[in-house]
């Protein structure tokens, strides 16, 4: 009896990089364009989906989350807010706005040391 040869097909795609609920967003154009001008600020380049994944991961500071990235995200926020200060307001003014927008509304710092 001849010997029978298996071929093992590969898979199409990209290997896959975990379990996980697929979820499917369709994004304004606007939106779109912000999330692709976050992306070429970043120190390595991003897919679109890598940027979604690591955008929710600071928005929500998941448990476990790395504490550099948190300080990166607050580094970042400060730099915006930095491009967008008025002007004409105290140093002291702008340094007390800027503190308090970083922190965010009371409720949500209470939402954050809750989970902390």
């Amino acid at each position: 009896m001849k010997k029978q040869t298996v071929l093992t097909r590969k898979k199409r795609g990209p290997p896959a990089t975990g379990k996980g609920t697929l979820v499917g967003v369709r994004l304004q154009p606007d939106l779109l364009g912000a999330l692709d001008e976050w992306v070429l600020h970043q120190p390595e380049p991003l897919t679109r989906p890598e940027a979604v994944r690591s955008l929710l991961e600071d928005a929500l500071a998941l448990p476990g989350h790395k504490p550099e990235t948190r300080a990166r995200a607050k580094e970042m926020a400060g730099e915006q807010l930095d491009r967008m200060e008025d002007k004409s307001a105290s140093p002291e003014e702008r340094a007390t706005r800027k503190q308090r927008l970083i922190e965010g509304p009371a409720p949500l710092r209470e939402i954050r040391k809750a989970k902390t």
